[in-house]
């Protein structure tokens, strides 16, 4: 399969018994053209087509940066950073973006990794600091490139991808169709991989409309919700202030909810997240940003509190379920007053939640905040045993565990809270004391 005798084990170490059609069409055109344009849906593997390939291109002998990724969002980036360390290659990658510590990116970037993910204000950054070597810098991957352009990135990639200039393979990737290649990636009639027309319209994916009788529709959101089975979901609005509102009526409601949006810093955005992927809340209240890039369970619900202005976004939204072979429902809440969006089928089946009154279970877990990371020398293993030793938990008491550099979050049955927190209140881990107490919460940051 490949030149690097380590490639025969990626699949294995990621759970993966076959690569499929798109993946293997991408391994084969990225190992073997110079410039690459992959256009595939929302959750169809794009981030493993070209990790693979990128793999395989390596050169064991090469000091410094060989790879430079380039993502609009900080996320997307920590989700290609989780994939790449799941293949578990042994060649070292880092991330860099804003909002995470410049000192700790310098000290990672003075032991350069083969592979560099990051934002292009942050990469731009560290190529006016030297922080690190383009001489080795052979490929360059620009993932959702289109929401990079959308999100204003253009003089930042310019300028980055002038400063790369020993670049000689070229990868872009979208979910997009149609979006327009300027002329600084330096992308020359590239191999076009187009695997969106063919997944447009997902057979595994039931659409349902629910009627609101109100122009405000949270009444029918809040029964919507309650007929799910207690099942999680992504609710999608088209603005900040109406995540936000909406988050409030639902919580005042027994909903037990989250929202995450661009006005939230990005410690807020990833402690969001982090409650939605642990369980810890069970709804997700988001705008368009949540619609791809982010690293959340598989869904079999999305819910559409507005429809997005264009067909694209709506797609992009129903990617986070019915993914891959799996089953999944997108739910559209209309009003008869509202402005029609021309690409979407009002004929589609209705669905009567008017009846749907109790609500759904509370979450089975709470998330723990801890004051140490991997740069204090804690892993998961070291959590585990903590909590299993000093606060008496069994192996199912214990969820999703997620360690940062400098803070951790650990999932915990609800019930064992209380009794963990005092068990613990004075014991060392690993020779020492951490602060451990219950997550915060995501506050308001929209400015009025």
């Amino acid at each position: 399969m490949s030149k690097n005798p380590f490639s025969n084990n990626v699949l294995l170490n990621l759970g993966i018994q076959s690569l499929n059609e798109m993946q293997e069409v991408a391994q084969d055109a990225i190992l073997n053209d110079a410039n690459v344009l992959l256009l595939s849906p929302t959750g169809s593997g794009k981030t493993l087509a070209f990790l693979l390939p990128i793999f395989q291109m390596l050169e064991e002998d090469v000091k410094g940066v060989q790879c430079l990724i380039l993502v609009p969002s900080r996320e997307l980036g920590l989700q290609i950073e989780q994939v790449w360390k799941k293949m578990a290659t042994h060649y070292k990658v880092n991330i860099c973006y804003g909002g995470h510590s410049i000192d700790t990116e310098l000290k990672n970037l003075s032991n350069p990794p083969a592979l560099l993910i990051g934002t292009p204000g942050r990469i731009a950054d560290h190529l006016e600091r030297h922080s690190f070597d383009t001489q080795n810098v052979k490929t360059l991957v620009l993932d959702e490139f289109d929401k990079s352009l959308q999100l204003g990135f253009h003089e930042e990639m310019k300028y980055i991808i002038g400063k790369v200039n020993k670049v000689n393979k070229r990868i872009l990737v979208s979910a997009t169709s149609g979006v327009e290649i300027p002329r600084y990636t330096q992308v020359n009639d590239p191999t076009v991989l187009d695997f969106i027309q063919e997944e447009k319209h997902n057979e595994n994916l039931d659409i349902r409309i629910v009627f609101s009788k109100s122009k405000d529709k949270i009444e029918s959101l809040f029964q919507l919700i309650c007929s799910l089975n207690s099942e999680s979901a992504i609710v999608f609005c088209n603005h900040r202030e109406a995540v936000e509102r909406i988050h409030d009526m639902l919580t005042a409601k027994g909903i037990i909810a989250t929202f995450y949006h661009g006005g939230l810093d990005q410690d807020e955005r990833e402690r969001a997240l982090i409650q939605f992927r642990n369980g810890s809340v069970s709804y997700l209240i988001t705008t368009d940003l949540g619609a791809r890039g982010l690293d959340i369970p598989e869904m079999k619900h999305v819910i559409h509190y507005h429809l997005p202005s264009k067909e694209d976004e709506f797609i992009h939204r129903n990617g986070r379920t019915a993914r891959m072979l799996a089953t999944g429902t997108a739910y559209v809440i209309v009003n008869e007053t509202e402005k029609k969006a021309d690409y979407f089928d009002y004929g589609k089946r209705r669905l009567d939640v008017s009846n749907a009154k109790s609500l759904p279970k509370a979450p089975l877990f709470q998330t723990l905040y801890i004051s140490g990371g991997k740069k204090n020398k804690l892993n998961k293993f070291d959590i585990v045993g903590f909590l299993s030793q000093k606060g008496e938990l069994g192996r199912d008491d214990i969820g999703l565990i997620e360690v940062k550099d400098f803070i951790s979050f650990v999932a915990v049955k609800y019930p064992k809270v209380k009794d963990l927190l005092a068990k613990v209140k004075d014991e060392k881990m690993k020779g020492k004391k951490y602060k451990i107490e219950v997550a915060r919460k995501v506050i308001k940051k929209v400015e009025e």
